[in-house]
């Protein structure tokens, strides 16, 4: 409880200091002065030395991404060459996706955040335009039930992992640009909640519940970062939370796939198969597991053990041990974001390095939870390690943007660099 209160406060006080910062800018701004985006660096701006935040980041994400290679491999390997296939193609892919997705992340870190406030509309345009993708005959694709992907040639795009990205650039846009209107319905709460159940519909109407999760917890996490108040939020979450109720029970194979996590041993022979074995996999481990290899529920016993069940597999090969180094890396993740929030130099930043923190966080959680059976099994992808160029491409991505703002706390421009000089 203190730990909350602590976040609480320190998050209040990080609004009133940005406020504060914001108003004599209004108030001495030339009208003849073009006003510059927050987080966007000029020719004369100095970047701050990288905080130990800065460092933290970079060794978490590397230290996952290099793992997840690594589980891959060992996860996919067998089954591969079961099938008549190299056992290291679905290594390959995913190596190669790391590989764009270091560029993009580098790209991104560069880049100054603020930048990206003005491509909100042509960003969230694109994101709902490649949504539709998965419908379009030839290169829409589906895998259990979901149309949820885009094919060409020999790669698979999932369309919803980009506009993740999109959805929290244009929600910190939207409470950027109302931040002293956080209860004003037609300013700002309609908007928000247009962001969130836009985003989650698009993802239902895949059949993609588990990203449809993610992207109104997102929403409604920077809506709290960013000072709405807790009413019109319970509200809102109450309507999308109606709203994935109404979506499960209008398909009775999506009730038993829900229901069937609350008596696992029960259902083990055919709707918890998956998350049976995956309960025997984490059994197998021990303290020190089985070592990397060493996983026999990966030899055809657990199904998609290299994407959304790796958890299952690292817990095996690595045992409890690692599987508790890979929880204690993402709680390292998210409070590193939480602290470039809180430590930004402006409102934008402050709500972009929220919302990325609080993607990963609920994405492992939901991960997580149907992996060892306390939530529903979603088929949504753990962060860094699952096998999915798309995902894997864009969190490292989103990885850049957080790096992006955390770089830029304690920049300064040139007029306070003279102020400091005298």
């Amino acid at each position: 409880m203190a730990s909350t209160v602590s976040v609480h406060d320190r998050r209040q006080a990080a609004l009133s200091r940005l406020g504060h910062e914001a108003s004599p800018q209004r108030r001495t701004r030339s009208p003849r002065v073009r006003p510059k985006s927050p987080g966007a660096r000029s020719p004369r701006e100095s970047l701050g030395a990288p905080a130990g935040v800065w460092y933290g980041i970079i060794a978490v994400v590397i230290v996952f991404v290099m793992l997840g290679l690594v589980m891959v491999l060992s996860a996919s390997a067998v089954t591969e060459a079961n099938r008549g296939n190299s056992p290291y193609s679905v290594f390959l892919r995913q190596a190669m996706w790391a590989g764009f997705g270091l560029v993009g992340m580098v790209i991104m870190a560069r880049i100054p955040y603020g930048l990206w406030r003005r491509m909100t509309v042509p960003l969230v345009v694109v994101g709902v335009a490649a949504m539709l993708g998965p419908f379009v005959p030839m290169i829409g694709g589906s895998v259990n039930g979901a149309r949820a992907w885009i094919r060409f040639g020999g790669f698979s795009v999932q369309p919803s992992e980009f506009l993740k990205l999109a959805v929290v650039i244009a929600t910190a846009d939207l409470l950027t640009r109302q931040a002293g209107a956080m209860n004003h319905r037609r300013r700002t709460l309609i908007p928000l909640a247009l962001l969130a159940g836009v985003g989650a519909g698009l993802c239902m109407l895949q059949g993609d519940l588990g990203s449809a999760v993610v992207l109104g917890a997102v929403v409604f996490s920077i809506g709290w970062i960013a000072g709405v108040p807790f009413t019109p939020l319970a509200v809102m979450a109450s309507g999308a939370t109606a709203a994935g109720l109404f979506f499960i029970v209008s398909s009775q194979t999506r009730i038993d796939r829900f229901t069937a996590f609350m008596d696992v041993t029960g259902n083990k022979d055919r709707l918890a198969w998956q998350t049976y074995q995956g309960f025997v996999g984490m059994a197998s481990g021990g303290i020190g597991g089985s070592g990397i290899g060493g996983s026999k529920t990966k030899l055809g016993y657990l199904p998609y053990a290299h994407s959304d069940f790796i958890f299952a597999i690292i817990a095996d090969e690595l045992g409890l041990v690692g599987a508790g180094a890979v929880i204690g890396g993402f709680i390292l993740l998210v409070l590193f974001g939480v602290q470039t929030a809180l430590a930004s130099t402006d409102r934008f930043g402050m709500l972009v390095a929220g919302g990325v923190s609080s993607w990963f966080g609920v994405q492992a959680i939901v991960n997580l939870g149907g992996v060892t059976g306390l939530m529903p099994v979603t088929g949504l992808t753990l962060p860094f390690f699952s096998a999915g160029g798309s995902s894997l491409f864009v969190s490292m991505v989103a990885v850049g943007l957080l790096l992006s703002v955390a770089r830029r706390v304690g920049s300064r421009s040139e007029p306070e660099i003279r102020r400091a000089a005298s």
